[in-house]
């Protein structure tokens, strides 16, 4: 195949895509509107940018900022801190926060992404200082027919089991992501029957994807990172979790030490990222939406399977192809990397990424390390070698980038796959 043939290919998918797109764009005006109400609800100036020393009391940047979190996600309070450093790092926080010794905690959708899995003590290897170690307890309650199976949650729900965790995103696996209002039976019956049990949410890569969050259908707790969808490709690290007040307030003691929680916490630099980041996120997404949508539907176009497909609705901004063969998974994210604006030289390999059970293939070319709202794709080299592409602070960039990845896999002739 020819590169023309190729760009013709993605100009028809585009035009197949329009009333999709026309969608997301109304979605992106109306959460744009929600982030601008809580912005002038609490009287964002520029006073709140500036940064603060020592131990940071009464930061009003700071504090202001989390209260426009909780405003952002409908929540009654937010933890919201440079200092954590990852969606891993802040969704551990809370997981640590929220157990004691003896206690259980039960996942809801199967077995959690990979770096979650040292935390609870349940992978391959054991770190020192999981939860497991710890004297805190796991179950998993397997997605049935891709969906939250509550009555199964249900019965596995024991005295010991203090929370439920469930996974937006579909992570490393080959199943749907999940809706806001997925979670809404689950959340009812917690609540109803297990009174004392809380839901916390693993929000990664859903923020602003959809018309609500699932702590609008009752999740206690929405857990992310900032260098993904809320932090509109602009705050340089940091992470959040949003909920109910008197949760926050343990989870924060676990932060910096019970009795000072959220009162203490300086960060010197200008929070002005963080600010402009949120209120940026709902384009940000909108973009990295279209960027998915249009990369499914080329590659459906060459007959590869893809979740979710081109004309489903989505839950999060993850695009997942079924590559299979190692070679055409290296060589999409090479491609990708090859169009970043950031490290175009960089030939990524897979190796052993802290954390995985599997070599890792990364494209990154990312003005944030590691911003996966920016353009980027991985992928495990485990069988049927499956490309997970997310991110794309512009369309136009996602277009080129996708047009640059499959003129690299069809040189290396690779990129049609057999049936």
């Amino acid at each position: 195949m020819n590169n023309t043939k190729i760009k013709d290919i993605v100009l028809k998918s585009e035009s197949e895509l329009k009333e999709r797109f026309a969608e997301i764009e109304i979605n992106e005006e109306k959460r744009t509107k929600q982030i601008l109400d809580v912005f002038r609800k609490e009287g964002v100036s520029y006073r709140h940018f500036s940064g603060t020393s020592g131990y940071g009391y009464d930061d009003v940047g700071r504090d202001t900022l989390e209260r426009v979190y909780a405003g952002a996600f409908h929540t009654e309070a937010a933890l919201m801190r440079p200092h954590i450093s990852s969606g891993t790092s802040a969704l551990s926080l809370t997981l640590f926060g929220l157990t004691k010794p003896g206690e259980r905690i039960l996942s809801a959708t199967g077995t959690p992404y990979d770096t979650l899995l040292g935390v609870l003590g349940v992978g391959r290897q054991e770190y020192a200082g999981s939860l497991k170690e710890m004297g805190v307890g796991f179950d998993c309650a397997e997605l049935k027919d891709g969906k939250i199976d509550t009555d199964t949650v249900d019965r596995m729900i024991g005295d010991s089991t203090s929370l439920v965790i469930a996974q937006r995103s579909r992570g490393y696996a080959w199943r749907p992501s999940l809706q806001p209002e997925a979670f809404q039976d689950l959340a009812d019956m917690i609540h109803k029957k297990h009174p004392g049990v809380r839901l916390m949410v693993d929000n990664c890569y859903g923020e602003f994807v959809c018309a609500d969050e699932p702590s609008d259908y009752g999740a206690d707790l929405l857990v992310g990172s900032l260098i993904k969808n809320p932090g509109g490709g602009l705050a340089p690290t940091g992470g959040y979790i949003a909920g109910k007040k008197d949760d926050i307030e343990r989870i924060a003691g676990r932060l910096t030490a019970p009795g000072l929680g959220r009162e203490i916490g300086s960060y010197e630099a200008s929070y002005r990222p963080f600010y402009q980041g949120l209120f940026m996120a709902p384009h940000t997404v909108a973009q990295a939406l279209k960027t998915a949508l249009l990369t499914a539907r080329v590659f459906e176009l060459l007959g590869y399977e893809t979740t979710p497909p081109a004309l489903e609705p989505r839950a999060d901004i993850i695009q997942a192809i079924k590559m299979k063969s190692p070679e055409r998974l290296v060589s999409f994210c090479q491609g990708l990397q090859a169009a970043s604006p950031v490290d175009s030289l960089a030939e990524p390999e897979p190796w052993d990424m802290p954390g995985y059970d599997d070599p890792v293939v990364m494209a990154a070319g990312t003005f944030v390390a590691g911003a996966s709202i920016e353009l980027s794709a991985d992928g495990p080299i485990r069988p049927p070698y499956t490309a997970y592409m997310q991110g794309g602070l512009t369309y136009a960039h996602g277009k080129t980038a996708l047009v640059e990845a499959l003129n690299r896999m069809n040189a290396r002739n690779c990129l049609f796959i057999d049936k």
